[in-house]
């Protein structure tokens, strides 16, 4: 098995308010696991984020995967960033997506680190 190291950014996310937009889906026959994710307000106030893992994988003898927030209306001040994981990991399966919302179009800089196991 390969593990490799990987970023992916938005400068700027969602592109609309109130939708939240897809950052990453992880690719068939992967497997990663999620080192850091930080959201960076952009925006001249305060904003509000939200990240969502959306699965639908079911583990064996397991009742199949929902969406779930990873952190929900979180306060993001004005030129501040915020670490989501904190030392913390999450694993995303085959299939698996992170979308980001924010109270404010255009205004949440997102930055998600990740090793991917093929």
């Amino acid at each position: 098995m390969a593990n490799d190291f990987k970023v992916i950014t938005r400068d700027v996310a969602p592109a609309t308010a109130g939708s939240p937009e897809t950052l990453y889906t992880v690719q068939s026959s992967r497997t990663i696991v999620i080192l850091g994710l930080t959201l960076a307000n952009v925006h001249t106030a305060q904003v509000t984020g939200t990240v969502q893992l959306v699965s639908t994988t079911t583990q064996t003898s397991q009742t199949q995967n929902t969406t779930a927030h990873i952190v929900k209306d979180i306060p993001v001040p004005t030129g501040a960033t915020v670490e989501i994981m904190s030392g913390n990991k999450i694993i995303g399966n085959a299939g698996d997506i992170i979308k980001i919302d924010c109270s404010v179009a255009d205004k949440l800089s997102v930055t998600m680190s990740y090793m991917e196991i093929s």
